[in-house]
This record gives C-alpha cells, sequence and structure tokens, in this order.
C-alpha cells in the first residue's frame, strides 16, 4: 500500500514532528516496567522503515515485521544486521518467543475487521515469551473519528517539496483515507494517489482481543502520540 510512497514516508513524519527518539525511550519504560520475562527481545510489528528499531536497537535484540516490502527495505538499510520478515502481522510464524512485541502508530487498525483484530492478538501471544509484553497503540475509535475532516501535510527541504492533501471518509466502521500526493524534486513533478482503509475499532474491542488472547491488559490513556497504548502481559507459568 505505500508502493509510490515509501521514500517520502520519512520526510512526511520529520515535517509532522514525529520523534522517533523519545517514543522509544518511554517505549523502553514501559517494557521494563510490565515485563516479566528476564530475556530483551524485541519484535516490532508494521515495523515500517525502522525508525523506532534504529532508537530501539541498543537496548533490545530487535527484530522488524512489516507487510510492505517497500518499506522493510528502508528498514533493513537502516539497520544493518537486524533480522526483517516479510510478513502479515495477522497470521505470521517466526518460530520463535520474544520478550516485547510492538505494534505502534495506529498499524493494527489495518487488521480489516473484529476476526482478524482477534486473530492478530493471538499471534502476538503465540510468540509471547511467559511474562512478555505487547505494546500496541490504537487507531482511531469510531467516537474519536472526525467525518469530513480535510488534513494536508507540506515537506519543504532543498530538492524536495511535497504536499500530501486527503479529506477523511468513512465507510461504515472503516476509516478512508485517500491521499493525494504532488511531489517536486529534481526529477522533476509527479501526482499519484495512495487509499489506506483503516479499522475503527472501539476500545473494548481492543481490550477484549488481549483478553481472549489471554493477556493481561491495561490502558496508558497519553501514549506515545496522544491515542493511547494498550499494553499486554502474558502469564509467567
Amino acid at each position: 500500500m505505500f508502493t509510490q510512497s515509501a521514500k517520502y514516508y520519512d520526510a512526511l513524519y520529520k515535517a509532522l514532528g514525529k520523534d522517533y527518539a523519545t517514543e522509544a525511550q518511554r517505549i523502553s519504560e514501559i517494557v521494563a516496567d510490565r515485563k516479566r520475562s528476564d530475556g530483551n527481545a524485541l519484535l516490532d510489528v508494521a515495523c515500517g522503515t525502522g525508525k523506532h528499531l534504529e532508537a530501539l536497537r541498543d537496548r533490545f535484540a530487535a527484530e522488524g515485521l512489516d507487510i510492505d516490502r517497500n518499506l522493510l527495505a528502508i528498514a533493513s538499510e537502516r539497520n544493518p544486521g537486524l533480522p526483517m520478515h516479510l510478513a502479515d502481522m495477522i497470521s505470521f510464524n517466526l518460530g520463535k518467543r520474544f520478550d516485547a512485541i510492538l505494534c505502534l502508530f495506529g498499524s493494527i487498525g489495518y487488521a480489516p475487521n473484529l476476526v482478524r483484530l482477534e486473530q492478530t492478538l493471538q499471534t502476538f501471544a503465540k510468540h509471547l515469551k511467559p511474562g512478555g509484553v505487547v505494546v500496541l497503540e490504537p487507531w482511531f475509535t469510531p467516537e474519536q473519528w472526525d467525518d469530513g475532516h480535510v488534513n494536508a501535510l507540506y515537506v519543504d527541504e532543498p530538492g524536495l517539496k511535497i504536499a500530501r492533501m486527503n479529506v477523511s471518509r468513512r465507510d461504515g466502521n472503516v476509516a478512508v483515507l485517500h491521499f493525494h500526493y504532488m511531489v517536486a524534486s529534481r526529477d522533476g513533478i509527479r501526482n499519484f494517489t495512495e487509499p489506506h482503509r483503516i479499522t475503527l475499532f472501539t476500545h473494548e474491542q481492543y481490550a477484549n482481543a488481549f483478553r481472549n488472547a489471554r493477556l493481561t491488559v491495561s490502558f496508558d490513556e497519553i501514549g506515545l502520540t496522544g491515542r493511547g497504548l494498550f499494553v499486554g502481559t502474558a502469564p509467567v507459568l
């Protein structure tokens, strides 16, 4: 889904002011506080371009996973030597367990329905060591969604100008984001569009998915970006 925009992803979120280093510090604190396993193996699910991994790799034996090969290629180049897995977050099977699993930046919303959300959390739980933790940043809930919101994001760098615009729409319980890009570089000016459909799960649906995966769950209302964080802990055997 990021076929055309992957190479601009970091520039866009730099313009948005995303602070990966501060978020990584907060993640490290949460994992240290909540995990009861004795290792430091970490899997970043839907790792994107690997900016969180870059900030976490010195603290954890870190690995990344993403369904988009273009984003994963950037993550691999940014984090040489870290294992990277091309796989779907819903049903991956790595044959190993981790002390911490992350799923950040609302990526969980790409699970297309409640059944797939439940399956995703069960997949995470299957890959956790006893006492390990899942740190999940939700997408917007139906109550938080601002239908019809007009949004624009601009990049103004030497040699690169980007305008990304969209009008937020809703199709039932799905947020429809149809991004329109105009990109100017030394190679010229190009336009393209990129559709995203992201499910608006309720708070209780997230919490129940954790419980059904046999994870003890709590919710931090502030989280990393204001959307909150669900933190689930696997039982200690």
